[in-house]
């Protein structure tokens, strides 16, 4: 858990209307990765989605709720401490955060938008968004893609720009900040009806990978941070075969090698594993995921953990450095588990 004087901890978020336990807090050890839990706060209502401060000091969290909200956390002790009430995002539902030039992007995905928070020099926010970025369009499934649903945004890896991924349109856009307002600067379409979720950047910052919802795939893409452009190349499967019914793929991961890419599916239960090669990919198994709809996943110390949300808890892997292939290892239970994130 300490290890040359360095602490490891895991944050965990989840749904509280769905009876989780709001933030937890866990140790992690690293000779095994294993979890232990030690402390969480219940008062804010589903931090499903979470982010952590460079320095490790203070922690993000999105409130996903019709109203949306943003809160901060000092967590320098076993168990978080607000900094500040929450903040309306002015959208409902927001999915994932992350920092940004001096500010915390909420993707919304009620509303199909994307809020800029500032965030002050002592890591609190300020008491309400600077501008927000609208997403408009649809998509040709009747009942998911009727409008906009930002799901996801992100710094690229130069921090220049910030990524938004929208299931409703079926498309990322690229945005810059323009005093605290995410302005549009490109918007790249992916193939109709694929339900956009999430994007993780390769170590290159060359490629990109774009898990879908709506089909079970990820789309390739070639990354040009010079002109904040987003190439899509092709798209793979993440299962060997069509699914029973609506597969709902959620998490991806990047190994820190760039050799390999990891999927959750949620409709599936399983962890996909692909081999990056060159511009593509290519399947090369699943395995279990060790519970029920891991609606996220993260990668550790060389360990890979999926939260799994209806089964209620937190699973670890560790990894086959040749195939990349997980081996499960533990898990602990957090109710209506959404994410976890390291520090």
């Amino acid at each position: 858990m300490a290890e040359g004087g360095r602490r490891h901890r895991a944050f965990i978020g989840s749904f509280t209307a769905a009876g989780g336990p709001g933030l937890v807090i866990a140790d992690v050890r690293p000779a095994d990765g294993a979890l232990s839990l030690t402390g969480g706060l219940g008062t804010m209502p589903d931090p499903s989605y979470l982010a952590l401060s460079p320095d490790g000091s203070m922690l993000y969290a999105v409130s996903e709720t019709a109203d949306g909200a943003v809160a901060a956390f000092r967590v320098g002790g076993d168990k978080p401490e607000p900094a500040g009430p929450p903040v309306p995002v002015d959208g409902s539902g927001p999915t994932h955060l992350s920092l940004h030039a001096g500010h915390v992007l909420t993707a919304n995905y009620g509303s199909g938008s994307v809020s800029a928070v500032p965030v002050r020099p002592d890591g609190t926010l300020a008491p309400a968004p600077s501008g927000q970025l609208q997403h408009t369009g649809s998509g040709p499934h009747d009942r998911r893609q009727r409008g906009p649903h930002a799901h996801q945004v992100q710094p690229d890896p130069t921090g220049r720009w910030a990524v938004s991924v929208d299931l409703g349109t079926d498309s990322v856009r690229v945005c810059t900040l323009d005093g605290g307002t995410p302005v549009l600067h490109r918007e790249i379409a992916l193939r109709p009806g694929s339900g956009p979720r999430h994007l993780a950047f390769h170590p290159d910052g060359e490629h990109a990978y774009v898990v879908n919802e709506l089909t079970p795939t990820v789309t390739v893409c070639r990354w040009d941070a010079a002109v904040g452009s987003l190439k899509p190349l092709t798209e793979v499967p993440v299962l060997p075969g069509a699914p029973a019914g609506d597969a709902y793929p959620s998490g991806i991961v990047v190994s820190p090698d760039g050799r390999f890419v990891w999927t959750a599916t949620r409709g599936e239960d399983v962890l996909s594993v692909l081999a990056v090669e060159g511009d593509g990919l290519r399947l090369t198994g699943t395995v279990p995921c060790g519970g029920h709809w891991p609606r996220a996943l993260a990668e550790h110390g060389g360990f890979l953990y999926a939260a799994n949300e209806r089964s209620g808890d937190v699973t670890w892997f560790a990894v086959e450095e040749r195939t990349g292939i997980p081996r499960y290892d533990g898990s602990v239970e957090v109710a209506a588990a959404s994410c976890v994130v390291f520090g």
